[in-house]
């Protein structure tokens, strides 16, 4: 987001906040697919991740006056969407979230080594098997490109807490690895 997109943003909020509420439809016109991507990696069942993204956009608008500038519009909205998802996932007790929606894009069909495309595929595999905030931080670092702080004040974490974390799931991930090719060479 630019300086001035930030600018407008914040002179939007300052209108709905003196009463033009009509204006906070931008934002959910603008957000809305972020958000409920958000909350579809958290939470399996679709209806449930739109009811809880449209959740997310009430609750922000009814705090719009405690929005104090310190992020980006979207990474607040994010921190309020990722926290009713959780909110969802503790009253339900499920943890478990389809890993389709988190993998990688398929490879191009232009004649990438076999071996290439099974590790690939072996990674699926293993990401799907990593608990639902693992999965979400690699999401949100590795396929969207948040920086740690936007991610830290989403999640409610320091940043290097998450480097560490990071650091911690990739090397889960390439031990779950070679566990995986050890046994596959042992059959």
């Amino acid at each position: 987001m630019s300086k001035t997109d930030g600018t407008d943003e914040r002179q939007r909020i300052r209108r709905i906040l003196s009463g033009e509420t009509g204006e906070y439809a931008y934002f959910v016109h603008t957000y809305s697919s972020q958000v409920l991507d958000l909350v579809s990696r958290l939470v399996a069942d679709r209806s449930d991740a739109e009811e809880l993204a449209q959740d997310a956009f009430v609750r922000a608008f009814r705090s719009l006056d405690s929005f104090d500038g310190r992020s980006s519009f979207l990474t607040w909205l994010m921190r309020i969407a990722y926290r009713t998802a959780l909110n969802h996932l503790k009253r339900r007790r499920q943890h478990r979230v389809s890993i389709d929606r988190l993998m990688l894009p398929d490879p191009p069909d232009d004649g990438l080594d076999t071996g290439l495309e099974e590790r690939i595929s072996q990674l699926e595999t293993l990401v799907e098997q990593l608990p639902p905030d693992e999965r979400l931080l690699l999401h949100l670092y590795y396929y969207e490109d948040h920086p740690l702080r936007d991610i830290s004040y989403i999640v409610d974490a320091e940043p290097a807490t998450l480097a560490s974390r990071l650091h911690r799931i990739r090397k889960k991930l390439l031990l779950m690895m070679n566990q995986n090719e050890n046994e596959t060479a042992q059959r």
